[in-house]
């Protein structure tokens, strides 16, 4: 893999962070039932995190040479908040497969302090999976 095939990957995972923001903010909005009064909050929490993993790949793209992308990955809504939930944890579990390969891509590349910081967004993407595994009985 190449500087420039794995940066053009940081940017596929940059659009996806500010998608994800994107999409937690309008689910938490969205959602009605008293079940899911705690989770509510907590998707607010995550969308803030999800901003802060845009900041950091925003950085680290920007350092290694390359343009932070301005595009925003697909987002995904319903009307049913279990759906929205549901939509949320597959996001979740993309990005956890998606940084754990992408921190093994760092190392290769000798880029030890992107992998530092992807293993950081790793282990939160980790614990908002398992939060919304939870909000799901799962």
């Amino acid at each position: 893999m190449t500087k420039q095939e794995f940066i053009d990957l940081l940017n596929k995972d940059l659009s996806l962070e500010y998608a994800a923001a994107v999409q937690y903010i309008q689910h938490a909005a969205k959602m009605t039932g008293a079940q899911y009064q705690t989770i509510q909050k907590e998707l607010i929490i995550h969308a803030n995190e999800e901003i802060g993993h845009a900041i950091s790949l925003a950085d680290h793209i920007a350092n290694m040479g390359g343009e932070p992308t301005l595009d925003i990955g697909p987002r995904e809504t319903d009307k049913d908040s279990k759906v929205m939930l549901e939509q949320d944890l597959k996001g979740e579990t993309d990005a956890v497969n998606r940084y754990k390969a992408r921190t093994a891509q760092a190392e290769q590349l000798g880029e030890y302090g992107v992998k530092r910081a992807l293993e950081d967004i790793l282990i939160m993407e980790m614990e908002h999976e398992k939060d919304l595994k939870m909000a799901l009985g799962l």
